[in-house]
């Protein structure tokens, strides 16, 4: 959405384009809040009415069991109305941030890898989840809530200024008090709920990078130090989180003052106008049932308000969680965006054209690139650490996008990407295999695995492909979590593979092993790119280009 408009996305801007999609539910919600509250007013009105009529004129309850009906069906017509209000929120709440987290799903899918790498995985996901459950009170509660407190105390005024004006006045004097606190507390709960959501995201991430880092902290004896340094930030957090309860008890109980103080001077204006102490206005015409009615009807004039100010801080947490969230939103896309399609190349695989690569903040790091690769080659890049291999293969992969110039590629060409150190999940060896080919069977793994070089290690498991493995391979040697990797080239089918470094930090017997398999690829018409320092790849490779001065040479041997 905020590549959709040349200003940056606010979060209050957010929250607004986010309710427009529901907004049919969301005026609905209000308007049952308002029907049920209209019951509440007939239901109290007629209340009084019953009172005066047994009290003061002596009627039979049996002659009044037409009113007792008509307060039984309002009573039946304000339950109906109030389960109308909080089923369409509460639909309209889940609908909107299933919509907000596939449209931050999105984002960061067009962020792309690059983007995630400088990114902590625990305070992303957090946003992903947490933040976006956040909106559910805001939603679900305070908007509605918000409407219906525009409606109901004016339709209360106008009842109360029927049965006494004086009443009326006292009501409308002393509404703006509580609009008008619970504006001064907003401010300072947005400003905690936002320091809070940063902490927790913060919280998240350290926990993450401790969970990550266990095994390095125990060989160094100090997981007691990560155990403090835990503890502290979760009780930052949690004096935070007190703060903020805090602030929302503080003001309830203020904003209960004033209702209170408001309702006791109509109830002192009622029994010194019934007594006949007060003879200004209509208080000389006063009955027991105008005085009962208003009476009643003066803590239903401030519920939506008090209601409205307990949701107030539902306002106050979606806005915090929505300026990390729009943060990632106004983000500039690295990659293409869902929906649009490569340039399509002439016969070559793969055409650079002056083609350039930018990143916010630091400017052009790559370019201009001519460079052109055919189906079936095998290209090694070489230069040193910083020239940009790294930056071009990820630009070939797709995980960036050409800041100018053209970039072309061969039409539903997938890639596939292997890195010197493997992205391993924990699970089964089959549960990795499948990353690359989600339908593969058994016997298609297990070959992938034979032509990877993995075939005797496996032959040696006794669960077979169900073995588990830790997260980044932990069980696996260097090489063997190579060869895994590997693998799920052979499964992907893919046309384009690139390769970052696929034999640093392996020894000479498996370095050979990986070269030959990647030759045999070559031989099945498959295009190769390899970022690499090592000479025996350089050499294995049909082209060498390598980076001098800023600019892409090839070499000719």
């Amino acid at each position: 959405m905020a590549s959709d408009s040349t200003l940056p996305l606010t979060p209050r801007k957010w929250l607004q384009l986010l309710a427009k999609g529901e907004r049919k539910r969301l005026l609905g919600s209000a308007l049952c809040g308002v029907l049920a509250g209209s019951q509440t007013i007939v239901v109290v009105v007629g209340l009084a009415w019953l009172v005066d009529q047994v009290v003061v004129h002596h009627h039979s309850p049996m002659t009044l069991m037409p009113m007792f009906a008509l307060l039984v069906g309002s009573v039946l017509l304000r339950a109906l109305f109030q389960w109308g209000h909080e089923t369409l929120s509460l639909e309209a709440s889940l609908r909107i941030r299933q919509r907000a987290r596939g449209e931050l799903l999105d984002k960061l899918s067009a962020l792309g890898p690059v983007w995630l790498t400088s990114q902590h995985s625990g305070s992303l996901a957090n946003q992903v989840v947490e933040h976006i459950d956040v909106l559910e009170g805001y939603f679900s509660r305070f908007y509605p809530q918000l409407r219906i407190t525009l409606c109901l105390p004016l339709l209360i005024l106008v009842v109360a200024g029927w049965l006494d004006y004086l009443v009326a006045v006292f009501l409308l004097l002393s509404a703006p008090l509580i609009p008008l606190f619970m504006a001064l507390v907003g401010m300072g709960a947005e400003r905690l709920n936002r320091d809070q959501f940063v902490a927790v995201s913060r919280l998240s991430a350290h926990f993450i990078d401790r969970v990550r880092g266990m095994t390095t902290l125990q060989l160094f004896g100090r997981t007691a130090k990560a155990q403090q340094d835990v503890w502290h930030a979760t009780d930052e957090y949690r004096r935070l989180s007190m703060r903020t309860l805090r602030l929302a008890f503080l003001s309830s109980a203020v904003l209960e003052f004033f209702a209170s103080v408001a309702i006791a001077v109509v109830a002192m204006y009622v029994g010194f106008g019934l007594l006949g102490y007060i003879e200004y206005g209509p208080s000389s015409s006063l009955t027991l049932f105008s005085g009962l009615a208003v009476l009643l009807l003066a803590p239903e004039f401030f519920q939506p308000l008090r209601t409205l100010s307990q949701h107030y801080h539902d306002r106050a947490a979606a806005l915090g969680a929505a300026e990390s969230v729009v943060d990632i939103l106004n983000q500039p896309a690295m990659i293409n965006e869902p929906g649009s399609k490569p340039s399509e190349a002439g016969s070559s695989a793969i055409e650079l054209i002056d083609t350039c690569v930018s990143y916010p903040g630091r400017g052009q790091v790559l370019g201009p690139i001519n460079l052109v690769i055919q189906s079936g080659d095998v290209v090694a890049l070489s230069g040193a650490s910083g020239s940009g291999k790294s930056t071009l293969l990820a630009l070939l992969a797709g995980f960036i996008q050409a800041s100018s110039g053209t970039c072309r590629q061969l039409p539903n060409e997938h890639c596939a990407w292997l890195d010197q150190h493997p992205c391993l999940l924990h699970g089964s060896l089959a549960d990795n295999l499948r990353l690359a080919a989600p339908e593969a069977s058994h016997d298609e793994m297990e070959a992938a695995l034979v032509r990877a070089g993995f075939g005797s290690l496996l032959k040696q498991l006794p669960a077979g492909l169900n073995t588990m493995i830790g997260e980044r391979g932990v069980g696996l040697s260097g090489g063997q979590a190579q060869r895994l990797a590997l693998a799920r080239v052979y499964l992907s089918n893919a046309s384009l593979v690139l390769l970052d470094e696929p034999t640093a930090s392996l020894d000479l017997e498996t370095e050979q092993f990986v070269i030959s398999a990647l030759l045999e690829l070559a031989q099945e018409g498959r295009t190769l790119v390899i970022a690499t320092h090592h000479p025996a790849v350089i050499g294995a490779a049909q082209r060498h280009f390598a980076f001098e001065s800023g600019s892409l040479v090839e070499v000719v041997s």
